[in-house]
This record gives structure tokens, sequence and C-alpha cells, in this order.
């Protein structure tokens, strides 16, 4: 995300949080108060966002001063002071709620991102992201799997093909979906990695036959059918494992030799990291 992009979506959050006036800050805290307060994390973690936070604060009120007192990516635990921030009170309130959703959320997908790269650190594999992502927050949902250690998959549906089952079946077959895809590709003159999902051997097979693609995913494949499946691509194409990965499983996973494994559940189905934003 560019600093304008981060600025406009940071403008946009704020508009739709505060609407005509935060009532309850501007009725019970005169304008002339100031205070401090500090992001206190509560529970061990990777923690993320902190620049993020920092432009919240920033575009609420440009006379707060924020000092971050830790990077992102840093290993956290209960009690660790992330940043303070110093200034108005009623600015300060306006933005605390926008800083920890944004933290909290940010830091519970790195959270979770770590954990799966540390069970696969000595593999081949990569752990890596879907598009199933918060609309309007993806990039910073993607940056915390960054942040976390993982590596990003297509960031939208704009900068790589990726032929999945719907695809595949609208489309007449495998054959004629690679087929119309790269005919696609060189009409339009689009340079654009072509991912292919396979949901059986056979279609792994096909898809090996048919030629012409950069990536194969074995979609919702066991143990010993990834394994063949690895064996009989034999480095020809990338590949990737996708479905009902879990962190028990996953090393499981890695040790047959694929090049990644996306896991949709690193940001939609996470726990956001426990902090909050206290005076003193």
């Amino acid at each position: 995300m560019s600093d304008n992009q981060l600025r406009s979506f940071v403008i946009n959050a704020l508009a739709e949080d505060t609407g005509d006036g935060d009532h309850t800050s501007l009725a019970s805290i005169p304008y002339s108060v100031t205070g401090r307060a500090r992001l206190i994390i509560k529970e061990s973690g990777v923690i993320s966002g902190l620049h993020v936070a920092q432009e919240v604060f920033n575009v609420t009120d440009e006379s707060l001063h924020t000092e971050l007192l830790l990077h992102d990516g840093d290993a956290v635990r209960y009690g660790d002071i992330a940043l303070t921030v110093a200034g108005r009170a009623q600015s300060i309130l306006r933005a605390e709620r926008l800083v920890l959703n944004i933290m909290q959320r940010m830091s519970g997908i790195a959270t979770a991102t770590a954990l799966y790269t540390e069970r696969v650190r000595d593999t081949r594999a990569k752990i890596t992201d879907t598009r199933k992502t918060t609309p309007g927050m993806r990039a910073l949902e993607k940056e915390a799997v960054r942040t976390g250690g993982g590596v990003n998959h297509r960031m939208g549906l704009y900068d790589m093909i990726m032929l999945k089952d719907n695809h595949i079946d609208y489309a007449g077959g495998i054959a004629e979906a690679i087929r119309r895809t790269r005919e696609y590709l060189s009409a339009g003159r689009l340079d654009l990695r072509i991912e292919v999902e396979a949901r059986n051997i056979r279609e792994v097979k096909e898809i090996l036959e048919t030629g012409g693609v950069d990536r194969i995913m074995l979609d919702n494949f066991n143990i010993p059918d990834t394994r063949e499946a690895v064996a009989l691509i034999a480095g020809r194409t990338e590949t990737e494992s996708s479905g009902g990965i879990t962190i028990e499983n996953v090393r499981d996973y890695a040790l047959c030799g694929v090049d990644y494994i996306s896991i949709g559940a690193l940001t939609h189905h996470i726990k956001s990291l426990d902090m909050s934003l206290k005076a003193y």
C-alpha cells in the first residue's frame, strides 16, 4: 500500500467511525485537555501495523506526538509497550479504536503466520496467503503475512492467472482453459504467470500433458496423493498445496516437497492479538 493509499484508507476509516463527531469525548473532555497514552501488549505474539498506527494518529491530529518503541515483526509478550502517544486528549480518543482494530488484526495475522512458518522452517515450502481477506484491508493483511515470515500469493485478480475448478468447468476442461488463457495473454501482450488447480492425480497428469503453466495447485489432496503428485511433476512446474491445511498437518505437507502451502485461515480465520491503549 502506497503512502497515498494508506492515508486514504485511514481517512475513510476515521470518517466511518466518527461521523459528525465523537460526541462522548466532545461532551466530557474540554478541548484544551492534553494527555498521554501507551499501547500495551496483553499476550505473546508477533507485532505488525505500527506504521499504520502512526499514520492514524497523524491523520487524526498532526499535533499528536507518537513514539514507536518496537518494530514490525518483533516478538512481543504480555506487558510490552509498543508505542506512546501524547497530545490533545480528544484526538487520542478519536484514534484509539481504529489503531487497536488495525494493529490487533495485523498482529494476529503475523502471529499465526509465524507459527506456520516455524513448522516448515527446515523444508523447501513457503507459507502463502490467499484472496480471503477483509475488503479494503487486503494490502495491510498481506503485509502482516510478510511480517510473520510468509509470502504473498497474488494480490488480486489482475496480477496472476489462476484457473480454478469453476473456470475449468465453464471453459470446457483443463486443456481448453489453458489454451484460451495462453491465447488471451498473447493477444493482450500480458506477462502473467499461470496457475492451474488440480483436484486429483488424473488432472495433474492432464495439466502436465497440456503444458504451458507455471504452478499446479494440489487442492485438498491427502498426504500420499501429494507425494505422488510432487514426484509426477518432478520440478516441471512449481507446486502448491491448498485446502484442509492446519497447524497440526502443515509439516506433513511440507515434507512432501511442495514449494508453497497456501492457507486462507491466515487472514479469514484468525484470533486478534490482545492489546490496549491506556492513559498514563
